[in-house]
């Protein structure tokens, strides 16, 4: 439980840096950024994986697609949900939509906990219930003020859940998985850099794109990489609740760049963010609670070794 926690705020923290590292990729487009994004964290991924032992879920899931070959469309499908993600979430910021996307990641923790307790029957307790109540207050708000669901909200909101949910149902929810997310969509990533744009020669003639192309892979791959373990870690809807860090992270650095909330909008993000406050909160009373009860049962290991020894 602990490492899913820590592997879900590491994913968090990467995420809400790579929001802010698009301006480094300039002037790369969004279409070229998400292709060397592609390109680039496959080998950081590979050496991730290698690191971790986790590098047979690869070869397994291709001794998988020989005997059962109707899971290769479903992989083609489990990579578009992915990877389609990951340009929307480079394409945002690029574009000036960065706090539409952020919504979307406000509002995918409240799907995500809904999918939880419905298809998997898991329980809320009442800091998360709490937080989920506040939570929807605000992303209520947002919605009302709106009138309207941007179209990039809605897709991070709904796409995400289902990605994770087939990954569950394909039993392909490791590093392994997501492994193949990203090599099925290299052709694309390779039309996108060197046909449909000639990105080479762009780099060539701004020389600081070559180190900030290696340093997106890296990021990426400790992000996505994190991400994907802490999915496998965690409950769905631990892991839901936990990701309300990201969003706020997101419009923070949306801020940095220079998108504003106006007087509006703090009676959306408020709310979520006292969700935030009370998850750590509640994290925080656990790992309290827990170390109270170690202490507790140290202590009694230790009289009842002294009854024994004075028998």
């Amino acid at each position: 439980m602990y490492k899913g926690v820590a592997l879900s705020i590491l994913a968090s923290v990467t995420f809400g840096v790579l929001y802010f590292y698009t301006q480094f990729l300039k002037p790369l487009d969004s279409e070229q950024t998400f292709a060397w994004r592609m390109l680039a964290t496959l080998p950081f991924l590979t050496l991730f994986m290698w690191w971790t032992g986790d590098l047979k879920h690869v070869a397994d899931i291709f001794k998988r697609i020989f005997k059962e070959p109707w899971m290769l469309p479903w992989l083609i499908f489990s990579s578009v949900l992915c990877t389609t993600q990951l340009w929307l979430f480079l394409w945002g910021p690029i574009n000036g939509r960065g706090l539409q996307v952020s919504l979307g990641y406000f509002l995918l923790p409240l799907v995500m906990v809904l999918v939880g307790c419905v298809l998997y029957k898991e329980k809320l307790s009442r800091w998360q219930l709490a937080a989920v109540v506040l939570a929807v207050l605000g992303v209520g708000h947002e919605l009302w003020r709106v009138g309207s669901i941007a179209w990039e909200t809605a897709y991070v909101a709904l796409a995400y859940p289902l990605y994770f949910f087939m990954r569950r149902v394909l039993k392909t929810d490791h590093l392994g998985g997501f492994w193949w997310d990203l090599f099925l969509i290299l052709p694309a990533a390779v039309y996108l850099g060197f046909i449909y744009s000639d990105s080479i020669s762009l780099i060539l003639n701004y020389t600081h794109l070559i180190w900030a192309v290696i340093g997106l892979g890296f990021f990426s791959a400790l992000g996505l990489g994190s991400y994907i373990l802490a999915s496998r870690y965690l409950p769905f809807v631990i892991f839901g609740l936990l990701s309300y860090l990201e969003p706020v992270l997101l419009a923070f650095a949306s801020m940095m760049m220079g998108e504003r909330v106006t007087d509006a909008e703090w009676l959306t993000y408020i709310p979520i963010w006292l969700a935030v406050v009370l998850l750590v909160i509640e994290g925080c009373l656990h790992i309290f609670k827990q170390k109270r009860n170690a202490e507790s049962l140290d202590q009694n290991i230790e009289n009842l070794q002294k009854r024994l020894s004075d028998d």
